[in-house]
C-alpha cells in the first residue's frame, strides 16, 4: 500500500475531479489526501487568459507543489494543460472521457438559433467565439471568466442572454438540468482534450505511475493525443482559436480540426483526417496531418 497526496486547484469542479481519483486510488488499496491550491488562473478574473499567460497559469503552481515533494500527483482537466509540459514532468494518465461537448445554457433560451438578434453571449474562449459567430454573426460576445458556479451566477444575475461551457463539468457536479441544449461537434467543435482527466507527475516515479495504470482509458488517451498534436503543431494556446475533436473505432481514428480568425469573423478553416492507429505517437501523427491541412487552408 502506497500513500499519495494529490495536488488540486480549489473550485468546486476541480475538488470532484480529484476526489474522483482519490476514491479510485483507494479502492486499489492507496491511502490518498488531498493539497488543495489557489491558481494565478484562478485569481486573475479580470482579463482573458490569452492577455495573461494562457492556460498554464492553472497548472504552475500544482507543479510547483510535485517539484517540491508536498504532491505526488496533481489531477487536471486536459484542455487546460499546456501542450508541452515543462522538463521533469509527465502526463502519466489519461482516464475515461466525460461528455465531450460545449452545452448552451441559458435560463428563456432554448438554443443558440432561438436567441434574439443581438443576443449577449457570454465566453472568453476565444475558440467558442470563432464558432459562434460562424453560427449567428449577429450575436454579441461578451468576456466570461471565473469558476463553473461564477459563471452560471453571473448567468443568472441578468448579465447574459446565454453562456457556453462544457458539458462535462456540468454533468459530473450533477447540473446537468442547466443544460439547455448540447453542441453536436459539427456545430461547435470542442478543444482538444475537452471532457478528459489528465494526471501529471514529475518524471521518475514509476511508483505513482504504476499505481495510475488502472485509471489508464487507452481509447481516450489515444483520441486526445491526436487532438493534443494539431494544437502543438501550430504552436497552440488559449490565445490560438483552434479546436479538435477525435473518436477512435476500433483502431481507426476520425479527427476533425477547425481553426477561425477572430478578426474575420465567420471564416473557418476545416480538416479531417482519418487512418488506422496503434499507439500514442501515430495517433499524434494524425494530429500532426491535420494541423499541415489547416495551415494549408490559411491557418496562422
Amino acid at each position: 500500500m502506497s500513500r499519495f497526496t494529490i495536488a488540486t486547484r480549489e473550485s468546486r469542479l476541480a475538488l470532484w475531479q480529484a476526489e474522483h481519483v482519490k476514491a479510485l486510488l483507494e479502492q486499489h488499496g492507496h491511502q490518498v489526501s488531498l493539497l488543495g491550491m489557489t491558481t494565478k488562473g484562478d485569481q486573475i478574473l479580470d482579463r482573458s487568459l490569452s492577455k495573461v499567460g494562457g492556460k498554464g497559469l492553472f497548472v504552475k503552481e500544482l507543479e510547483n507543489a510535485l517539484e517540491e515533494g508536498r504532491a505526488d500527483l496533481a489531477v487536471h482537466s486536459l484542455k487546460d494543460v499546456p501542450m508541452d509540459l515543462p522538463p521533469g514532468f509527465e502526463l502519466a494518465c489519461v482516464m475515461e472521457r466525460e461528455d465531450p461537448r460545449d452545452a448552451f445554457v441559458s435560463p428563456k433560451f432554448d438554443s443558440v438559433e432561438a436567441l434574439p438578434p443581438n443576443a449577449v453571449v457570454g465566453t472568453s474562449s476565444l475558440r467558442r467565439v470563432v464558432l459562434l459567430r460562424s453560427l449567428r454573426p449577429d450575436l454579441r460576445i461578451e468576456p466570461l471568466r471565473g469558476n463553473l458556479d461564477t459563471r452560471l451566477r453571473k448567468l443568472d444575475e441578468g448579465g447574459y442572454d446565454a453562456i457556453v461551457l462544457a458539458a462535462a463539468g456540468l454533468k459530473r457536479l450533477g447540473l446537468e438540468q442547466r443544460i439547455r441544449r448540447v453542441f453536436e461537434p459539427v456545430q461547435m467543435l470542442p478543444a482538444a482534450g475537452q471532457g478528459a482527466l489528465g494526471i501529471e507527475v514529475r518524471a521518475g516515479r514509476p511508483d505513482v505511475v504504476q499505481a495510475l495504470a488502472p485509471l489508464v482509458h487507452q481509447t481516450t488517451w489515444m483520441a486526445v493525443a491526436a487532438e493534443r498534436a494539431v494544437s502543438r503543431a501550430l504552436g497552440g494556446s488559449c490565445s490560438m482559436p483552434l479546436a479538435a475533436h477525435a473518436t477512435l473505432q476500433g483502431e481507426v481514428l476520425q479527427l476533425h480540426a477547425a481553426w477561425g480568425d477572430p478578426d474575420q469573423p465567420g471564416q473557418l478553416v476545416r480538416a479531417q483526417v482519418s487512418g488506422t492507429v496503434g499507439s500514442l505517437e501515430e495517433a499524434g501523427a494524425l494530429g500532426t496531418a491535420a494541423a499541415a491541412r489547416l495551415r494549408a487552408g490559411g491557418a496562422h
